[in-house]
């Protein structure tokens, strides 16, 4: 029937439009059996899911076709504490045929097992289940849902194995699994994974060597694998990621041997951490092909001198730090940074007078860390010039100054001057700090009232007052 033959009142023609917009009932109850598992929402993310409403204008949902639910997203808000949701995924969600996406982060105390119901849903492409309290293994069945483009449950407390099925997802461009409580070895199926931009098994307890599978990735740019127990040499085949590769991240393993050669071929490269591993011999002179990288993190490994004069044109962030490097002086292309932030350079060897390093700019500089070296001289004129610096570590060097004379800006909150050659009282400014050390100085005087305990100020001269002896 033709309706343009038929004048009709505008509150019928209102009717028939909300009859043609509103989501499909099954779906509407799908998600109104959804929010009945959950038990707490103290910040109200699901306020706005009311039978009475249409629930395409539900918060978090999305009705890319008309009438049904092609996405679901719900997100918590990390720095606000209440702003979380508690209960478990209810398997309602396997009567949303048309969902595509499903992104369920940081909500931090949604708990169960690995939801069963995401088998059910055959346009599924792409799960974000992050910085949940999901737990159990992941199901042998996941590799069912081949066709899946990316897959990340960061952040839960899965254990257990990688399913050898997840071979099976091969339309994958991410996967993700870090942060959870994952075992055994990274499975070699994840060579046919071809698709993969983004690969993150970081932060599990995952054991063996670094499989030797990286030639099959031809367009990952990310690859992150730090914080596990993994052994053996860092593989050739990793030096076929070079065009691509921006993140190689292999940081606190149980890696040996030495810096491949073929990594100063990773001209895209923006992140190298090796750090905490036990990596020994020299850093390749071909590292000065490394000009666009921002992070470098060699800390706490068995490397040892030459280190090579890089030509970055910007380092952000560099952690030297035990090792065995004698660098004498903080390296000219780390002074001249414009955009450093972070400078970790603990026992490396430098001896120097703190007067005499004058970096381009202080601005950005977050955290200063030249612990254990032979500096002498005053840090005054360097930290005087900055707003924005958070911590400064400089404890067992020569640093020889009046402590008074140090401004303490708002921001600072970590500060080690210890086994030093400070003089002078204790400023009131320390009240603020969140760590203070300034133990085996030459201070003196009553101290102010501070939270931090006796050792933060034993041997000095003549210190008194709480949490020291009182004063005389």
């Amino acid at each position: 029937m033709n309706l343009s033959f038929f004048p009709l009142p505008f509150p019928f023609l209102f009717f028939i439009f909300n009859l043609v917009s509103a989501c499909h009932v099954a779906d509407r109850n799908a998600l109104l059996a959804f929010k009945s598992a959950i038990t707490a929402d103290p910040s109200g993310i699901l306020t706005s899911w009311k039978p009475a409403l249409d629930c395409c204008t539900w918060a978090g949902v999305t009705c890319n076709i008309p009438n049904r639910v092609t996405s679901l997203s719900l997100y918590g808000q990390p720095d606000r504490p209440n702003a979380f949701l508690s209960g478990t995924i209810s398997n309602s969600l396997s009567s949303l045929p048309y969902l595509d996406g499903i992104y369920l982060v940081n909500l931090r105390n949604i708990s169960g097992p690995f939801p069963l119901s995401l088998f059910k849903l055959p346009k599924l492409l792409f799960v974000y289940i992050e910085n949940n309290k999901l737990s159990g293994q992941l199901p042998a069945a996941i590799g069912n849902m081949t066709q899946l483009e990316a897959l990340s449950v960061e952040g839960n407390r899965f254990t257990g194995p990688i399913p050898s099925s997840i071979s099976k997802l091969t339309r994958l461009t991410q996967l993700k699994l870090g942060s959870n409580l994952l075992t055994g070895s990274i499975p070699i199926g994840i060579q046919h994974l071809k698709s993969l931009t983004f690969l993150s098994l970081e932060r599990n307890r995952f054991t063996g060597s670094v499989p030797d599978i990286w030639g099959s990735f031809p367009e990952l740019r990310i690859l992150r694998l730090s914080h596990n127990k993994l052994t053996g040499i860092i593989p050739h085949t990793i030096s076929s990621l070079a065009p691509k590769l921006n993140y190689l991240e292999l940081g606190h393993n149980l890696i040996t041997g030495n810096i491949p050669d073929f990594l100063g071929n990773f001209r895209a490269l923006d992140t190298l951490d090796l750090s905490s591993n036990y990596i020994s011999g020299v850093v390749p002179k071909s590292f000065r092909n490394l000009t666009k990288i921002f992070n470098l993190d060699l800390s706490r490994n068995s490397l040892v001198d030459p280190f090579p004069e890089l030509f970055v044109k910007g380092i952000e962030s560099l952690d030297l730090s035990y090792n065995k490097f004698h660098l004498g002086k903080i390296p000219k292309w780390v002074t001249s940074s414009p955009i450093i932030y972070s400078l970790k350079l603990a026992k490396c060897g430098i001896k120097m007078k703190m007067d005499d390093w004058k970096p381009t700019q202080t601005y950005f500089y977050d955290y200063i860390d030249v612990s254990e070296n032979e500096i002498s001289g005053s840090p005054v004129g360097l930290l005087n010039r900055t707003d924005y610096l958070v911590g400064f570590w400089a404890a067992g060097n020569k640093l020889n100054f009046k402590l008074q004379d140090l401004r303490i800006v708002k921001r600072l909150k970590y500060l080690d001057l210890s086994r030093n050659l400070v003089s002078g009282k204790v400023p009131g400014g320390v009240v603020g700090l969140e760590k203070l050390n300034v133990s085996y100085n030459h201070l003196c005087g009553r101290l102010p009232a501070t939270k931090f305990p006796a050792t933060s100020f034993l041997g000095n001269d003549c210190l008194c007052g709480p949490p020291l002896p009182p004063c005389k």
